[in-house]
């Protein structure tokens, strides 16, 4: 099967954040979670992956084709972005920010259900009605990504980037819908590619683990228990695997640490 992204020896700079040279791919119908310390570059490598910032060196494909040359407008109807920051400049109606997704698709006679379906998709069809900056930190989120559901809902084999996804809710809600990100990302063929500090989420949501640390990948690795290691590694401290028929769950043993961080 043909890579939906390639990424080959790139780097990039970005204030005092490096990264590179990375050499990474992602499959169709893939959900990578990166994970790594703070500052390790992750929401850079993400925002370099969503055509946000130039590498300094090597070359990204999306689909066969060179990321650069995609028009906008083709690219955003394969490709959706969920940032870390959700601020909007006015106070939108909500459904009139989810629909801001749709904008590549001129005289889409579909927009008002797909937006209350999306808006239901992300748990949030009851703020439909409601300004945008009234909301809480984490009834933003939730319609934010229902504008990334509204984004891809007609699209096939597409690329959902999140950062940070469900860091603002509480934990049955980010459970919830992260499994919902998962169920629509594997229903439309989309790679689901996610910035995540959550570990637990991480194990049991993805396939894959981009492990980053001072720019550099230390591992591109499966979602295994047998990963352990490598992410005490990434995060210099000790952790706890406990596994059972609902899933995995790590804890930090707090005042054990492996070493000086990077």
């Amino acid at each position: 099967m043909a890579s939906l992204l390639t990424l080959q020896d790139v780097r990039v700079t970005l204030g005092s954040t490096a990264i590179g040279p990375l050499s990474l791919r992602v499959d169709p119908g893939e959900r990578i979670a990166i994970l790594g310390p703070s500052g390790a570059g992750k929401s850079t490598l993400l925002r370099l992956i969503a055509r946000e910032l130039r590498p300094a060196a090597g070359v990204l494909h999306f689909d066969g084709r060179p990321l650069a040359a995609w028009a906008p407008s083709d690219l955003a109807r394969r490709r959706a972005v969920l940032p870390q920051q959700h601020g909007v400049a006015f106070g939108l109606p909500v459904e009139l920010v989810v629909a801001l997704g749709r904008v590549a698709r001129q005289g889409d006679g579909d927009q008002d259900r797909i937006v209350r379906e999306a808006l239901a998709h992300a748990q949030a069809e009851h703020l439909h009605g409601r300004r945008f900056d009234t909301l809480s930190g984490g009834e933003q989120a939730r319609v934010q990504l229902a504008r990334v559901f509204a984004q891809a809902w007609d699209a096939r084999d597409g690329l959902l980037l999140v950062d940070e996804p469900v860091a603002a809710l509480d934990p049955g809600l980010s459970v919830s819908l992260m499994a919902a990100m998962s169920d629509f990302a594997a229903a439309r063929g989309h790679a689901l590619v996610a910035v995540l500090h959550d570990l637990n989420l991480a194990l049991n949501h993805f396939d894959r683990l981009w492990l980053l640390k001072a720019g550099r990948m230390l591992a591109d690795c499966d979602a295994l228990p047998a990963t352990l290691p490598l992410l005490e590694q990434l995060y210099d401290t000790r952790l706890r695997l406990l596994a059972d028929d609902h899933g995995l769950a790590i804890l930090p043993l707090l005042g054990h640490t492996t070493g000086a961080r990077a």
